[in-house]
């Protein structure tokens, strides 16, 4: 085929006016963007401060938390003169007789926590969505949500007090009822389901406004119409209300699977004492006794971002399962 001058021309012609346009293109989404930038200046200011705490109470310290978990940190040498070990804490940790003993207890506060403490907030939104009378609906949200403002020392006081067996509320009604009064907080086996209790009283009415707010997002022209269908209260609790906090719940539930390893430790360290070290005994508290009293700062960063990996495994591998099985997922 041959190819004449006015051929050639006209493809210049044509490439640079692609060109052109492709520039054209460039600045619209540029400008675009700028505009989008002006429009959102106060959401991103807003946003701003939870940033920078984010970067330096989170990030910033997790970079040193591994930086020190792989030397023997020594504070008077600093971080950079301190002497290289690589993986030593991290396999003397795994190593550590008291390795699987902290993983099932973490994971067994953590399960029942799951089961009974992520299931409670939910029922006390639905049962809250359930009460006709706002005044008294107003009264039950606020003597449920105050616990949450209660420091965890006085909690666990009032829990002390409660199960105390000489003068606990709790021992009392036991020897009333012709039982045997028992020392509670001196039996292992007790442990996992006061702990839970403790925390279900604590932050039930908190963790319960997420729900509610939800549940005011859903349309109620969607009850009347079940109502005309002839559905009942649990007809529409199953088929509407339940499905219009699904996403919500599965949010939830995706964060708080990346905190499966994690346990408050301060509620913990009040309540527990060394006879009930097999079962009150969590990879938090170690931590603490293994970093902050004896002073072992590399082997405590070392379990921290051991902590910190299994969350962000534990986290994608929901969210995967998430985005395959349901509508909703964290990204």
């Amino acid at each position: 085929m041959r190819i004449t001058p006015a051929a050639i021309v006209a493809k210049v012609k044509s490439k640079k006016s692609s060109n052109n346009n492709l520039s054209n293109n460039n600045l619209s989404n540029r400008s675009s963007r700028l505009k989008m930038l002006k429009a959102s200046y106060p959401l991103l200011l807003m946003f701003l401060p939870v940033f920078v705490y984010y970067v330096v109470f989170r990030y910033i310290p997790l970079i040193g938390a591994l930086i020190i978990s792989v030397k023997k940190y020594q504070p008077a040498l600093g971080i950079i003169g301190s002497k290289w070990v690589g993986l030593e804490y991290f396999t003397q940790f795994i190593d550590s007789v008291f390795f699987w003993r902290l993983l099932r207890n973490t994971l067994a506060i953590n399960f029942f926590q799951l089961i009974l403490g992520f299931t409670a907030p939910i029922i006390l939104a639905l049962l809250l969505n359930e009460i006709g009378s706002s005044k008294f609906k107003r009264l039950v949200q606020s003597v449920t949500y105050l616990p949450n403002f209660i420091s965890s020392v006085v909690v666990v006081g009032i829990v002390v007090v409660f199960l105390s067996p000489t003068t606990g509320v709790v021992n009392s009604i036991i020897s009333k009822l012709g039982m045997e009064k028992v020392n509670f907080l001196t039996e292992p086996s007790y442990f996992w389901l006061i702990y839970t209790l403790m925390v279900i009283w604590q932050t039930t009415g908190y963790s319960a406004i997420i729900y509610l707010a939800s549940l005011t997002g859903i349309n109620p022209e969607l009850y009347e119409a079940s109502k005309i269908d002839g559905a009942g209260r649990w007809s529409q609790l199953w088929h509407i209300t339940l499905p219009g906090i699904s996403s919500t719940i599965v949010i939830l539930l995706l964060m708080r699977l990346g905190s499966l390893l994690e346990v408050g430790y301060e509620s913990i360290i009040l309540l527990y004492n060394p006879s009930i070290y097999s079962t009150a005994d969590v990879i938090s508290t170690y931590v603490y006794r293994r970093g902050i009293l004896n002073g072992d700062y590399s082997f405590a960063s070392a379990v921290g971002f051991f902590q910190s990996v299994i969350g962000l495994v534990l986290v994608i591998t929901a969210n995967k399962l998430a985005k395959k099985y349901t509508e909703t997922s964290l990204w």
